[in-house]
């Protein structure tokens, strides 16, 4: 079972990483388009009407879609100026207790991100230019966020049972 759910999360994370990056090449692209659109108004193009509408929540699911990857693979920044002088059993210790709270932090995002969603749904809130509902972004997000507080938690457990496994 250990294996089982370890796989899942690493293949679902990956497979999450890679869609931020192919959303990241699209909002390059559509900055590129939208910026050479506006550099050659005198040759009839025109800038992408809410380009920055599309890049905000762009930015927002790709950044999402990255956290439970770099949470899995330990690359969130630390600070080790005295992690080599404690031994192995007391970093084991605090690897697990920085992952139960990074795991407490994440819900408390996943929280509030559904909280805002309800709240941008109820008062029926648009993008300025597009009108698209801005509770679409936080939509989008929510699962990602799930998938974020599943793989903090799994890192916990990981990080607790990897000195018993070996």
């Amino acid at each position: 079972m250990y294996s089982t759910i370890s796989g899942f999360l690493t293949r679902l994370s990956r497979l999450l990483a890679m869609l931020g990056g192919a959303l990241l090449l699209a909002i390059t692209a559509l900055v590129v388009l939208s910026v050479s659109g506006r550099a050659l108004i005198w040759a009839g193009l025109a800038p992408i009407p809410g380009d920055f509408e599309l890049v905000e929540a762009g930015t927002a699911l790709a950044v999402f879609c990255f956290l439970p990857w770099c949470q899995l693979e330990r690359g969130h920044v630390s600070v080790d100026v005295f992690a080599d002088r404690l031994g192995p059993r007391l970093n084991a210790a605090l690897a697990v207790l920085f992952d139960l709270a990074m795991t407490a932090v994440a819900g408390f995002i996943l929280w509030r991100l559904w909280a805002g969603m309800q709240d941008k749904m109820q008062y029926n809130e648009t993008t300025y230019i597009l009108q698209f509902p801005v509770w679409w972004g936080y939509a989008a997000c929510v699962p990602v966020g799930a998938v974020f507080v599943a793989a903090c938690a799994w890192s916990a457990v990981r990080d607790v049972m990897e000195p018993r496994t070996g």
